[in-house]
This record gives C-alpha cells, sequence and structure tokens, in this order.
C-alpha cells in the first residue's frame, strides 16, 4: 500500500458506531500525521474505545498509543467477552437513561449506582473515576471521555436485551435479593413490626416475611409482582453465575 495514508478496518460488530457512508465495508482511508495515536484515529472515526478490542496493525497487535505511518493496515476487532476489568467485585453506574436497567442489576445484587436526573457528562465522568464505577451508556460521547475509569456501551433499547448484553460481556458476581432496587443500598431481614409503617392492611394480613433497606428503609416482601422477579433471577443464574 502506498501514499501517505493507513487503511482501518471495523470488526462487523463496531460498524454501528461509523458513518453511514462506512458502515457497509467498515473500512476507511486515514492521512497518517506521523503524532496522532491509533486511539486518537479510532475514535475520530465514531468508535469509543470502550469498544475496542485489539488493535492489530499489519498482523502485530498495538497499544492504543500506537502512533500509525502511512501504507499500514489497521484491524479494530470487538472487544473480548468476558472482558477483563480491573476490580472486584465490579461496580457500575448508570446515566439517566438505563433505569429499568439498574433496577434489574440491583435485583440481582450488583453494586449499581443510577442518577435519576440528567447530571451531565463531566460529572458522570468524574463520578466513574471518583468511585473506580464501570460507566454503562447508550451516549457515545460520555464514553470517549478521557476521565472514565471504565465503561461499555449499551447496544440495545430492550431492558431484557441490556441486562443479557452486560452480565455476558462483564460477568458481574450475582447476589440476588441483596440490594434495594430503589436506591442501591444493602437489604436485611426485618420483623413486620419493624416495617409496619409501610404496610397496608391487605399486606399485613397475609405476609410475614420482611426485608429492609439498611440505607433507605424501604420494605420489601414477596408481592404481585415477585414470580416475574425471580424469572430474571433465575435466568441470570442459570446463564452467567459462577
Amino acid at each position: 500500500m502506498n501514499g501517505p495514508e493507513i487503511h482501518v478496518e471495523f470488526a462487523p460488530e463496531l460498524r454501528l458506531f461509523l458513518p453511514n457512508g462506512r458502515r457497509q465495508d467498515g473500512a476507511a482511508q486515514v492521512t497518517a500525521d506521523g503524532f496522532s495515536t491509533l486511539g486518537h484515529v479510532v475514535e475520530s472515526l465514531g468508535v469509543p474505545l470502550t469498544e475496542a478490542g485489539p488493535l492489530v496493525v499489519d498482523g502485530h497487535e498495538v497499544p492504543v498509543s500506537h502512533i500509525p505511518t502511512a501504507g499500514q493496515s489497521v484491524s479494530v476487532r470487538p472487544v473480548e467477552r468476558p472482558q477483563r476489568v480491573p476490580g472486584a467485585p465490579l461496580r457500575f453506574l448508570l446515566d439517566v437513561h438505563l433505569g429499568t436497567l439498574a433496577r434489574r442489576m440491583r435485583l440481582l445484587g450488583v453494586d449499581t449506582a443510577y442518577e435519576s436526573t440528567d447530571i451531565g457528562d463531566p460529572a458522570l465522568a468524574a463520578l466513574s473515576a471518583a468511585e473506580q464505577r464501570v460507566m454503562l451508556s447508550r451516549d457515545r460521547g460520555l464514553l470517549r471521555r478521557r476521565e472514565l475509569w471504565a465503561g461499555a456501551y449499551v447496544y440495545s433499547t430492550r431492558p431484557e436485551d441490556q441486562l443479557r448484553d452486560i452480565l455476558g460481556r462483564l460477568r458481574p458476581e450475582l447476589r440476588p435479593w441483596t440490594r434495594c432496587t430503589a436506591c442501591n443500598g444493602l437489604l436485611k431481614e426485618a420483623t413486620k413490626e419493624e416495617v409496619a409503617d409501610q404496610l397496608e392492611g391487605g399486606t399485613q394480613r397475609s405476609y410475614d416475611v420482611f426485608a429492609q433497606c439498611t440505607a433507605c428503609k424501604r420494605a420489601y416482601w414477596k408481592g404481585a409482582h415477585h414470580e416475574q422477579l425471580v424469572a430474571i433471577v433465575e435466568r441470570a443464574l442459570a446463564d452467567y453465575a459462577g
């Protein structure tokens, strides 16, 4: 290959991030300026580095800091699954658009912070870094912020698919029924007397087993939606536990 350009080819899984004209073949010709890193080149073409796996230049894997030179051929592969992220157990931060996913992750006992109001990309990125939380978002601009501790793009708009994708990709430790789905606090067993002020007459008569959030004091019991929640938990445990 001749000329002051590099050839960049993206794996099919990453082509949704590319401009429409490049999505079909997933390839681009980029001017080699001699100082831009490969990481910068990849993001300039629309792909957040959180979604880029191994970067291969002329058959050899290189770091994102590699500075490509004219004539080189670059292959951008998808993130390997399960993805290795430092820190265990993993902690997460979800933006304002992922409330249902946040509640389902908490149901599974995954430490999941969630901002129910839009606090802005800089604040979210700073919180991710300060608390070492994996940022989950469908906002590509947010995922390109340098101060993020770690991040992952949420590919689907359907909560069921979102949960399946995140569990399969990041494999967080699952400890169902241990966190408050409202605030992420830890749950403890509670007596009926301890939560009596939150119970209506029918609930008082019908239920005897309760849990309570140690943070917000919300009470939990096996109510009308319990079977649906059990199905979510059992499916996750069968597919991703261990």
